[in-house]
């Protein structure tokens, strides 16, 4: 999984890079520029000369004008035109940034394709009748902290980066971020009044929070993530991972030649509800549907007993058991994993039920998913004492249900949900999956794992159902049960991507049904799994 690190995780792997490896700060910003040009290449399909192309960069006072020095020295070498407005009078530059500058302004007396503007308002006359293929943001990078989303900008800041956007938008160029798009808080994603709408982001030596949350992923476009020449290694404590295809296969166990049911994984899913006025029996369906599907060997799901035909017709290969505490308790030993929740109901009964269920050992001794009703039985109750009792416990709100659960507020869930999930989980000992894009993985002492597979196919009811059911699965098949989550989501959001091309069509049972082609695509083979 590749490391992805906040502002201040970057900023020590930057200052380690240079003073312990002694990595020169102008190398790190020759090889950022190259890197840039790199992409620029890639992109526009001009592997030799940029002759004849056009490029507008405008460079703040910082390190991440700095690589936009270079790299408009290294545009200027294979022909391009280049217009470089500075946002801030050249004394305001110090070190490297300086020098950077110093050699643009010798190449003027070399070469008609360069001009450099002292300002945003000199600029003005000229950038507005000039034709650009990119515009280029080197403003504020990772250096913005945002305590709330929208904060206004000040001059020149805001001048540099409302030009850029209106002539994006008037002209269709396209916009290329060093970094980070300059507004964006690389840690939260929260954005400034105004901020820049990226077309490709070039984000230097790993990947940053800020792109995943909030406004970071409609604010950054194509994101390339740039080799500067910082080792992994001092990556190696980020506090967050992002989750990949290989980490999902690596936490699918397929079953072995001569296994038997028992041995590939007992589930056991206390789920579904009817009352006079409603049922609920489709969630249950959807998460024991959703665990055969995903290979688990056996199968039982405990439902008021009138249900059990309906069980039977839909899902033949589920054992059903009925709400009977003592015969529900006799399948939890046996079980590898069980769920709780699913469509339970929020009655006074069902509250009570999680309560009786989170009381006995042989219950929160297990790998157990808590979904759903369950939460909110939680929410209503003293949730701190029940979760001590659990062992190897998985909570999988989503915003809503966590707001009710932690006591904060949808808002600021929102505008950290990587901070606000890993520390509901150290408070209380037990992992959180987050739901919401990107979806958050946290327990009380690994790294926080994100997961960014699936679009807004996944907006839709019994969705979560189905992922309690994937995740269930894996866990009793042997992943542990923060792996098993964050693998489970990758394939929940792959299964949604391929159960249509129009993501807004897609049910939740139609996410199941792309579940086994998932699965395929891992694994690379045609036969079923």
């Amino acid at each position: 999984m590749l490391p992805v690190l906040t502002a201040l995780e970057m900023k020590k792997a930057d200052l380690a890079a240079i003073e312990e490896l002694h990595i020169g700060e102008t190398r790190l910003m020759e090889l950022a520029g190259r890197e840039c040009l790199r992409i620029i290449q890639e992109t526009l399909q001009h592997p030799d000369s940029l002759a004849g192309l056009s490029f507008l960069l405008v460079a703040g006072k910082g390190n991440n004008g700095g690589d936009g020095f270079v790299l408009a020295r290294q545009l200027l070498n294979l022909e391009a035109s280049v217009d470089l407005v500075l946002l801030y009078p050249e004394t305001d530059l110090q070190g490297v940034n300086r020098e950077g500058l110093a050699t643009l302004e010798v190449y003027t007396a070399y070469t008609p394709n360069l001009r450099i503007f002292e300002s945003h308002d000199e600029a003005l006359p000229y950038v507005g009748e000039t034709s650009y293929d990119i515009l280029i943001d080197a403003i504020i990078g990772t250096g913005l902290r945002l305590t709330e989303s929208k904060l206004e900008l000040p001059s020149p800041l805001a001048d540099g980066i409302e030009l850029i956007n209106t002539l994006r938008e008037q002209t269709g160029a396209l916009t290329l971020a060093v970094d980070v798009p300059s507004g964006l808080d690389a840690t939260t994603g929260l954005a400034a009044n105004p901020a820049i709408e990226a077309d490709v982001t070039v984000t230097m030596a790993f990947l940053k929070t800020g792109l995943y949350l909030n406004e970071g992923p409609c604010r950054c476009g194509e994101v390339h993530v740039a080799e500067i020449s910082i080792p992994s290694f001092l990556a190696e404590h980020s506090s967050t991972l992002l989750i990949d295809k290989e980490f999902a296969a690596e936490h699918f166990i397929l079953r072995e030649q001569a296994s038997a049911k028992h041995t590939n994984g007992k589930v056991l899913i206390i789920a579904g509800s009817q009352t006079e006025n409603s049922s609920m029996l489709g969630a249950a369906i959807l998460s024991a549907k959703a665990a055969v599907k995903s290979g688990a060997g056996y199968v039982c799901l405990s439902v008021p007993i009138a249900l059990a035909s309906a069980i039977h017709i839909a899902l033949p290969e589920v054992v059903v058991i009925g709400r009977d505490i003592d015969s529900i308790v006799e399948k939890a030993a046996w079980a590898d994993a069980i769920i709780i929740g699913c469509g339970l109901g929020r009655d006074t009964e069902a509250t009570d039920l999680v309560k009786q269920l989170l009381s006995r050992p042989e219950i929160t001794q297990k790998k157990l998913i808590l979904d759903a009703d369950a939460l909110y039985a939680l929410s209503i109750v003293n949730a701190s004492s029940l979760l001590k009792n659990c062992s190897d416990a998985l909570l999988t709100p989503h915003y809503g249900e966590f707001s009710r659960l932690s006591g904060a507020s949808v808002e600021e869930i929102a505008a950290d949900p990587i901070e606000a999930a890993r520390n509901y989980a150290g408070q209380n000992g037990v992992s959180i999956l987050l739901k919401g894009a990107p979806t958050v993985i946290a327990d009380p002492d690994g790294p926080v794992l994100l997961n960014t597979s699936g679009t807004e196919a996944l907006a839709t009811a019994g969705s979560g159902d189905v992922l309690a059911g994937i995740i269930v699965a894996l866990a009793a098949k042997g992943a542990d049960i923060v792996n098993a989550a964050a693998a489970a989501s990758w394939f929940h959001g792959r299964a949604g991507d391929l159960a249509s091309d129009v993501a807004s069509l897609v049910s939740s049972g139609m996410v199941i049904d792309s579940l086994q082609q998932a699965f395929q695509e891992v694994f690379e083979v045609e036969e079923p799994l």
